[in-house]
């Protein structure tokens, strides 16, 4: 961690934000041989809660290419096959070996944000680099000597300069805030969005007490008011819990839960008699921690809860992830846009500064991941061309097309996680007063039947992998 006082007066780019996507974007950078960058955080320290759990192939590859993925993959559990059930048995088994033709990362791997932030961290530091910390952004205004230039100004009043300004700085985007940039939901479909059973949800680390550990397979339990899932942790996850003074003994799980809206606002952080409720009630019955409901007839309880949280689902979307600070309306994202006279600094958009989505799918981290690492190559690239060609000509060009594509990708991922959202958090009500069945039987049903078929599992294993759309 570096200080206020070591940092530069300026700085070619900026860097706002260390989380996954902050980092694998100085990671590009210095991949492709570039250092003239500072990385700066609003947190004392970094990589504090396991939060996103899932990468995915498309994500690795990308990581590949900038020589991070090995490191990462050699923490994490591969999973090659996910279990969907409902309470009583099993409905679908999603085999991921479809994926071995296009891949050589078949597979998705099990390894929270934490860990996946610390080995990043660690690769940093390996090039002689530091986070700066604690770094509040407090304004962003055009330089008065050069409107190309932007001068950011942190809570303690100090400032830097910089030419581009990247904004990795989360959900609550101060970079995005700061740039006048509109953040709404795309509103996928005509509707909008369902109510289901997953507007609000869950998420904790426990360990189980009365579990055979020796079953680790990824399982997902649907149910009529909910969806519960449990998912072992990797053991390196242990190791980074201790290497942080917290001593967990015991296989580690992620557990989350929709709660029914009925059941009225999630506490803070839920306790362990709270989380216990959700898996008796919604769990599948080998976890009960009723021995007469549990079919090993043996109770199974929540020993410790290492971390929990809530949080309601929603998407939304930055208008553009690229803008020139204070400048004209030449900064939209639409390719053929007139540039001949450019006005005010960069700011980029990527992570969950430009998008975020439900965790349908383990798809957030994954595309703040990719936007980060085909960013560093296209910044490159414009620094290159900016300094060989006249002002005149318009190198922007490539930070538009990066930005549109990258928008595109973010709606693609934002209704794909909508649609399996509404799938798996289906109300229980009947379908209309012709049909009285129950929806939910349906959805069990049809998903029983359409994933016995082949095509049909590695048609949910491309879309889960991410490769379609990079």
């Amino acid at each position: 961690m570096a200080d206020m006082i070591s940092m530069p007066n300026s700085t070619n780019v900026l860097i706002v934000g260390a989380g996954p996507s902050g980092l694998v974007a100085a990671l590009s950078l210095l991949h492709h041989g570039y250092k003239d960058f500072v990385v700066v955080d609003a947190v004392e320290q970094g990589e504090n809660t396991s939060r996103a759990l899932v990468v995915h192939a498309a994500t690795l590859e990308a990581l590949d290419s900038i020589d991070c993925g090995e490191e990462i993959v050699a923490k994490g559990s591969k999973v090659r096959t996910f279990n969907i059930s409902n309470r009583f048995s099993k409905l679908v088994c999603t085999n991921l070996s479809s994926l071995d033709k296009h891949t050589r990362r078949p597979y998705a791997l099990m390894i929270p944000q934490n860990l996946t932030e610390y080995i990043l961290g660690e690769k940093f530091k390996g090039y002689g680099v530091t986070v700066h910390r604690p770094c509040k952004v407090a304004s962003l205004k055009m330089n008065e000597n050069d409107d190309n230039l932007t001068d950011v100004t942190f809570e303690n009043g100090k400032t830097i300069t910089a030419k581009y300004v990247i904004g990795a700085d989360g959900a609550h985007s101060v970079v995005r805030r700061m740039a006048g940039i509109g953040f709404t939901d795309p509103k996928t479909g005509e509707k909008g969005d369902r109510i289901t059973n997953l507007n609000q949800m869950v998420l904790a680390d426990i360990v189980y007490e009365g579990k055979d550990d020796n079953d680790l397979e990824f399982s997902s339990t649907m149910s009529p008011e909910s969806f519960f899932l449990s998912i072992a942790m990797p053991n390196s996850f242990n190791d980074l819990l201790a290497k942080n003074g917290q001593e967990v003994e015991g296989q580690i799980y992620r557990i989350g839960a929709g709660v029914p809206l009925a059941d009225g606002e999630i506490p803070h952080s839920p306790s362990k008699e709270y989380l216990q409720n959700l898996v008796d009630r919604f769990g599948p019955t080998t976890l009960s921690s009723d021995a007469s409901v549990n079919p090993n007839s043996a109770a199974v309880r929540i020993k410790e809860v290492i971390w929990s949280t809530r949080f309601r689902t929603h998407s939304a979307i930055a208008d553009k992830c690229f803008t020139r600070l204070g400048g004209d309306e030449l900064q939209s994202a639409t390719v053929g846009a007139d540039d001949s006279t450019k006005h005010g600094g960069i700011i980029l958009l990527i992570g969950d500064a430009a998008h975020i989505h439900s965790p349908a799918g383990g798809q957030g981290m994954n595309l703040g991941i990719r936007d980060a690492v085909f960013l560093g190559e296209v910044l490159i690239k414009h620094i290159n061309a900016s300094a060989s060609q006249p002002s005149s000509v318009d190198a922007d060009y490539m930070l538009r097309e990066f930005a549109e594509e990258r928008h595109k990708r973010a709606l693609e991922v934002i209704a794909f996680t909508k649609n399996l959202l509404s799938v798996l958090g289906t109300p229980d009500k009947k379908i209309s007063w012709l049909f009285p069945i129950s929806a939910t039987t349906v959805r069990d049903w049809v998903m029983w039947v359409g994933f016995k078929f082949s095509f049909m599992q590695a048609k949910m294993a491309w879309e889960m992998s991410g490769l379609g759309r990079r």
